[in-house]
């Protein structure tokens, strides 16, 4: 019984985790296309500082999938191939630890 709420609990923390980290993905997407449009103030710690952290949290996992598919000039295939696998892994692992 404490065994089975123990796997429901972790499952439901690891479906949040990638949920958030996809979030954070788009985040950064978002972020770069709109700094690549000129709309970046110039001088700005704050934006700085958002880029930093977004580029240092995603560009190590961004990276594994540039190795299979470099960007094909100004398309960037890399971060809908980490969100497709993050929701695979999502649906796989998080409901067989959930199930048992």
């Amino acid at each position: 019984m404490i065994l089975a709420s123990a796997r429901s609990d972790i499952g439901e923390y690891l479906s949040t985790l990638i949920s958030v980290y996809i979030i954070v993905i788009i985040m950064y997407i978002v972020v770069q296309v709109l700094f690549a449009a000129g709309l970046r103030p110039p001088y700005s710690r704050a934006s700085d500082a958002v880029l930093a952290f977004l580029r240092d949290v995603c560009e190590p996992f961004l990276r594994l999938f540039r190795r299979l598919i470099p960007p094909l000039g100004a398309l960037d295939l890399s971060p809908m191939l980490a969100i497709i696998s993050l929701y695979l892994i999502n649906e796989l692992l998080v409901s067989q630890i959930s199930r048992g």
